[in-house]
């Protein structure tokens, strides 16, 4: 029997997913998270064959669980489902530690197949995964300021990048301003930056976020 642990912290998608593993007779859903220091919890009580999982969730982001379960359950696959294009957060996923990355609107089609792939040993990702993959080994050492940045501070820099407020950001992280506001003015540090409108500028040039939000 596969043991599936489910991670989101909206319950309709939690039940989405379910309902499309409900044909899989080998398939059981035992637990379910809505926030990262659940899953944790969960993950140190319980015997799992996979870990379903959120990139953003509260408290603790999917990239922190990632390493949280390396450092204690490194054998323990964990699929990332995301709705963050590929490219933007799939090549971080994968080094912290994730077995596969799907987006959530691919997974109807292609979660059952991925669980499969995973739980016998392999990764699962795409072919355009694989060749970002492929150009991040082959990339030279005169890196873009953007890759740099630590998994927290590239979140916060995309979000920013996205129009949200510090408050927003602040209430999504479940992380204080005062915590925030350290982030993005680290941020504009490393970046050589001094605004919101140039870190956004620079994510849509650098193809980070689409250009849906006009700089702030």
């Amino acid at each position: 029997m596969i043991k599936i642990l489910i991670a989101d912290d909206h319950p309709m998608i939690r039940e989405g997913l379910k309902k499309t593993l409900r044909d899989e007779i080998d398939f059981k859903v035992v637990g379910e998270a809505k926030n990262g220091r659940e899953v944790l919890s969960f993950v140190a009580e319980n015997e799992l064959s996979i870990v379903l999982m959120d990139l953003s969730m509260p408290e603790l982001s999917g990239l922190e669980v990632l390493k949280e379960l390396r450092r204690h359950r490194p054998k323990l696959p964990v699929l990332i489902l995301s709705m963050h294009p590929e490219d933007r957060f799939g090549v971080r996923a994968l080094r912290a530690g994730a077995s596969g990355y799907l987006t959530k609107e691919s997974a109807p089609l292609e979660l059952v197949n991925a669980i499969r792939r995973i739980i016998n040993g392999g990764k699962y990702i795409t072919q355009s995964l694989a060749d970002k993959i492929a150009d991040e080994i082959l990339i030279d050492s005169n890196q873009p300021p953007h890759k740099t940045l630590s998994d927290r501070e590239y979140q916060i820099l995309y979000m920013i990048a996205q129009g949200k407020s510090i408050m927003e950001i602040s209430e999504a992280l479940s992380l204080s301003l005062n915590t925030i506001h350290t982030y993005r003015t680290r941020l504009l540090e490393k970046m050589n930056m001094k605004s919101n409108a140039e870190l956004t500028q620079y994510a849509i040039r650098n193809n980070l976020v689409e250009p849906t939000h006009p700089p702030a």
